[in-house]
């Protein structure tokens, strides 16, 4: 609904701008820059190769730094003293002597020590791995593969918008080639209907004759008024779709008579490797491969050194350090769910490769039939040439009949008729034949 208002909308906006004429290669290369299905692909192809830099980063150390301020209502770490347990016989005796009696009697009582009742604390780690199971390099291997893809589904988006600008342009063609048709026909017309004019006049012809011919003449207008829409909405449309705005467009007619056929057929065993989507199947079996060996690395031992500072004045100073360290992590009961996970990675590579052999030869019967389309498409234009110079012929001996007064009105608009019929199924054909043509070049990779 949107989409029927918007082009409503270029209709009023663009009733007024004379149309501009396009090529077939100046509509190609502009929907090739302004597609949104062709943006969207580039977009995809930047977020692949940030998602591949993000990847390398693995490589490198991981740095973190740790702070904290606290402030507690008691000391964490709280105690009592009691000295005189710690007091041999000897050495009372020489305090005995030493020290007044007061000092002496503090020293039988229990000591209370409260410690860390506020402090700060920071720490600054770098850890290198050395050993993750293979999970960085895989992980890297994994993230071109991505960028690979999204790469060949941009040549996939670039091939379905080269076909649908072909088709619009094809169906304007054909549009533009009927509407002179038509204007041909509107000619032939007005030439039969002075002399059918001029002979009822003279009364050597019917009336009827003449009404016969003013009813062809407005069903000729009302054919007109309809291409005349629809040649206006097919070229919104192209123009939208080529990202050439709301503007009235008309495109340049190419030359219908220099159709030349394929006489050669490309092979398909040759011509698979260079498709896309063969080219999509075999990085879908890369990544299959690729992630059952990162669930192979998940359960197999990570060995990492590094280095750290650390700050503290817990106890009442200032106090830093630094260390050296190494760790090992080695997962033990992770193999009782990773063993299943391996097994389910590899049989997803079983079915990739499974679905790569399978659309292989599917995409060589795709190209068999794009080449059987070709073959027919071009035999019916030929076809289409011959009923034109036949359908022109026996229009103009029904003419020549009818001014000779041995044949009817009827026959000889039926001769116009046939003759209008058939070039329009040569433009039709001539159209489907190109289609035809693209679609066989895109299905055996040729550009």
């Amino acid at each position: 609904m949107k989409k029927i208002l918007s082009i409503i909308l270029c209709l009023v906006c663009c009733d007024f701008v004379a149309a501009q004429t396009y090529t077939l290669e100046q509509l190609k290369d502009s929907a090739l820059r302004n597609n949104i299905a062709m943006r969207t692909a580039r977009l995809n192809i930047d977020a692949a190769q940030q998602q591949r830099k993000e990847a390398f980063t693995n490589y490198f150390p991981n740095v973190s730094g740790t702070g904290l301020w606290f402030n507690a209502n008691k000391g964490m770490a709280k105690t009592e003293m009691n000295l005189s347990e710690q007091i041999t016989p000897e050495l009372g005796m020489a305090l005995a002597q030493s020290l007044p009696a007061e000092a002496l009697a503090a020293l039988g009582s229990p000591i209370s020590i409260s410690m860390m009742k506020n402090g700060t604390i920071g720490s600054l780690t770098a850890v290198q791995p050395i050993f993750a199971g293979g999970q960085i390099i895989n992980g890297n291997k994994l993230a071109r593969v991505g960028e690979d893809v999204s790469r060949l589904q941009l040549q996939l988006s670039e091939n379905d918008v080269l076909k649908q600008t072909e088709q619009y342009y094809w169906q304007l063609v054909s549009l533009q080639q009927k509407m002179k048709t038509i204007e041909a026909v509107e000619a032939l017309l007005q030439e039969i209907h002075k002399d059918v004019d001029v002979a009822v006049r003279a009364g050597v012809a019917m009336k009827n004759d003449l009404l016969q011919v003013q009813l062809r003449q407005n069903d000729i207008e009302s054919q007109k008024l309809k291409l005349q829409n629809g040649i206006s909405i097919v070229g919104l449309l192209l123009s939208q779709y080529c990202g050439l705005g709301c503007e009235s467009l008309s495109v340049s007619m190419p030359s219908t008579t220099g159709a030349e056929p394929l006489t050669v057929a490309v092979s398909g065993d040759a011509a698979l490797p260079s498709l896309p989507e063969y080219q999509l199947l075999q990085k879908q079996v890369e990544a299959t491969r690729l992630q059952r060996k990162m669930e192979v690395g998940k359960n197999l031992p990570s060995l990492g050194v590094g280095a750290g500072y650390n700050y503290h004045n817990l106890l009442e100073n200032d106090h830093s350090f630094g260390m050296v360290f190494a760790t090992v992590s080695v997962p033990i009961s992770d193999w009782w769910g990773g063993s299943h996970a391996i097994k389910r990675s590899k049989i997803q590579q079983q079915k990739a490769e499974a679905q790569l052999a399978d659309n292989a030869q599917l995409l060589k019967i795709r190209m068999q039939k794009a080449w059987n389309d070709v073959q027919e498409t071009y035999g019916q234009l030929g076809i289409a040439r011959r009923s034109i110079e036949q359908a022109e012929e026996n229009l103009r001996l029904n003419r020549n009949f009818y001014r000779a007064g041995t044949c009817r009105m009827s026959d000889l608009l039926e001769a116009q008729l046939l003759y209008q019929q058939a070039c329009d199924k040569h433009t039709d054909a001539y159209a489907d034949y190109q289609n035809k043509l693209l679609e066989y070049r895109q299905s055996v990779g040729i550009k």
